[in-house]
């Protein structure tokens, strides 16, 4: 269905925007190339390097004759809008008679236009699931043109998403609303409790990885033997670190019924659509193979068969003393990630004694404190005597160890927990007719994001064993 023409103005706007990063991107691994040679002392580039440089200038021209056609293209476009305000403007003009003015009371005003879809109107995401399902079932012109308006409205406020929703992927669709992806926590899944404690950063605005340069080898200094005598020298060395973008995504089959007679789907389609997506990026981040922080972490073994608090705690100090022996000045561990069952039997457990050192606030007759003001998914819920915050995760896993039953313990430097997603976590959903035939239309709603633990080697630490069995209350 064609758009308005401020429709078409704005996505040439995005287009450009998009051909001058391609340029300016192109320009930057240039200089990098040229940068890396004169760092190596070569007076000239590999055969590999020249090939690479000869690429990069002639797609930085492409760009730039990209963006000749496309100002050209967006010229032609606002002159069509000036013509069209223009006639607009003259068919407005009134001609003065003796009727007399509206007091000022009675004079109609034009504020802010409200977007299609409003919280206070549409609290749930109903008006944007059924026209979502309409537009695709009946091609509902009505529907449509909400939805068209809805986009319209996105280009303007997150243009930039929208590009990126139909670059890297042939999977484009509409963009959620964005207050309805922010009201994912309050339905019961596992949610993302530990990712929303990670450094987080804008992703990338195209490719399908995000790469990060490590050194491996470093200087060195070393006292001087005598008087000119040569200083100690190590060359540099690093090594890049790839870390992949990766697609959190659900479907749902709402059936045809449910949308011509149904009350109350758009919580059980939209919101649980939503909270699908956050809890398996959470669980991503914690148990992938290989890059999981399970997978990474460094491991510290509590062995017990009659396991207790005041045992386990020396095992926590004993992780947060490996994150700083490997991190040193570049971080420091600040969170212990748990799952609710461990915080819960740690909350359990009775002593006389306390701990000699107290980093906070923390009576010395307790073993820590809790925030009674904080529940799952929604910050931290404690802080023990070593000052690490305590986050509840329950997409830890309970299934670990011989006999299945075990859990684990995380000590993490949040700013070395570094997660690359969109901002504001939007959210596209698409809708297909697959179904049919079934009369029911197949809803997904999907979320690019990419992360990494791996920046330094040990920087992470988990307490793991028989000692983290099934707790006993």
């Amino acid at each position: 269905m064609p758009g308005t023409i401020d429709d078409l103005i704005a996505s040439i706007e995005v287009e450009l925007e998009a051909a001058h990063k391609r340029g300016k991107k192109c320009g930057a691994e240039i200089q990098l190339i040229l940068d890396k040679a004169q760092q190596d002392g070569r007076s000239s580039l590999t055969v590999e390097e020249d090939e690479r440089v000869a690429e990069l200038f002639a797609a930085r021209d492409q760009s730039k004759g990209d963006v000749t056609g496309i100002e050209n293209k967006l010229a032609n476009a606002n002159k069509i809008k000036t013509e069209e305000m223009e006639r607009q403007a003259e068919a407005k003009k009134s001609t003065p008679t003796q009727a007399r003015r509206p007091s000022y009371d009675q004079v109609a005003r034009v504020g802010n236009e409200e977007r299609t879809y409003r919280k206070d109107q549409d609290p749930h995401g109903k008006s944007f699931l059924m026209d979502v399902s309409r537009q695709f079932l009946y091609q509902d012109v009505e529907a449509s043109s909400r939805l068209s308006r809805h986009m319209a409205e996105e280009r303007v406020e997150r243009a930039e998403y929208l590009q990126r929703a139909i670059g890297t992927s042939a999977f484009s669709g509409l963009t959620v609303p964005q207050y309805l992806t922010d009201m994912y926590a309050p339905a019961t899944a596992n949610l993302r409790p530990f990712a929303d404690i990670c450094n987080r950063h804008p992703l990338p605005d195209s490719g399908m990885s995000v790469n990060i340069s490590r050194i491996t080898t470093a200087s060195s200094a070393a006292l001087q033997a005598a008087e000119n005598d040569p200083v100690s020298e190590t060359n540099m060395d690093d090594t890049l670190l790839t870390v992949p973008v990766q697609t959190a995504a659900g479907q749902q089959t709402v059936s045809r019924q449910a949308i011509d007679r149904g009350t109350g789907i758009e919580d059980v389609t939209m919101q649980d659509l939503f909270n699908r997506v956050a809890t398996v990026l959470d669980n991503t981040l914690i148990n992938q193979a290989t890059n999981g922080l399970s997978a990474v972490a460094q491991a510290t073994s509590y062995t017990d068969a009659t396991p207790t608090g005041a045992e386990l705690y020396p095992k926590i100090l004993g992780a947060a003393s490996g994150v700083e022996a490997a991190l040193l000045a570049m971080g420091r561990p600040s969170h212990a990630v748990m799952s609710s069952r461990r915080w819960y039997w740690l909350s359990s457990q009775m002593s006389s004694t306390w701990p000699m050192i107290n980093w906070t606030g923390v009576p010395v007759q307790a073993a820590g404190t809790a925030n009674s003001q904080s529940s799952y998914a929604s910050g931290p819920r404690g802080v023990l005597p070593c000052g690490l915050e305590v986050v509840v995760d329950n997409n830890i896993a309970t299934n670990l160890g011989t006999g299945t039953n075990e859990d684990e313990l995380f000590v993490v430097p949040s700013a070395e927990c570094h997660l690359w997603e969109d901002e504001g976590a939007p959210m596209f959903i698409r809708a297909e007719q697959a179904k049919a035939a079934t009369l029911g239309v197949l809803l997904v709603a999907y979320s690019y994001f990419a992360y990494t633990f791996g920046r330094y080697t040990n920087g992470m630490q988990k307490v793991g064993g028989t000692g983290l069995i099934t707790p006993a209350f």
